[in-house]
């Protein structure tokens, strides 16, 4: 008899996420290497235990992107998820989740273009690219579509109020 996990009593696994912005306002998205399809999305991970999400966030953007040279515009008023497709669940992080729950931070970056090294110790992308926050949602596999929306609605409007 074949072993099944029920993908909904698998937990989520704890992440952060990062809204890397620019003086212009325009969002830092890279394409994973991992994808076979053009596969954009900001800076994300997850969270070591005992790590304080801000922190997470913080060494996220160091270890994806080689820079943590930004500060702290907002956060998340609530965590936000995803699930995975179930073809995926098997794949990812050994089949021990069925998504991610996420605090996300949106951050003003402080550096240069020329700060940002994705070629990491670890590379998580292939190329980087900053584009208009509305387009952000169009990037992302389709999955993670709805939470994409959700920051965008809810960063856009704190972005808007910074000005």
């Amino acid at each position: 008899m074949e072993n099944t996990v029920n993908i909904h009593e698998l937990p989520y696994r704890p992440g952060v996420g990062i809204m890397l912005l620019n003086a212009r306002d325009e969002v830092f998205v890279a394409r994973r290497i991992d994808m076979r399809s053009e596969a954009w999305q900001m800076p994300q991970g997850g969270i070591d235990g005992g790590e304080e999400p801000l922190t997470a966030a913080k060494r996220e953007l160091k270890e994806e992107i080689g820079t943590d040279h930004a500060e702290l515009l907002a956060e998340s008023k609530h965590w936000l998820s995803y699930d995975l497709p179930g073809y995926l669940i098997p794949q990812i992080w050994n089949g021990r989740y069925r998504g991610q729950r996420q605090k996300w931070f949106a951050m003003r970056f402080l550096g240069k273009d020329s700060d940002i090294n994705i070629a990491t110790k670890e590379p998580e992308f292939d190329a980087w690219r900053w584009v208009p926050m509305p387009q952000v949602p169009q990037l992302i596999v389709p999955f993670k579509r709805e939470l994409y929306e959700s920051l965008v609605a809810e960063f856009g409007a704190v972005i808007l109020r910074d000005h």
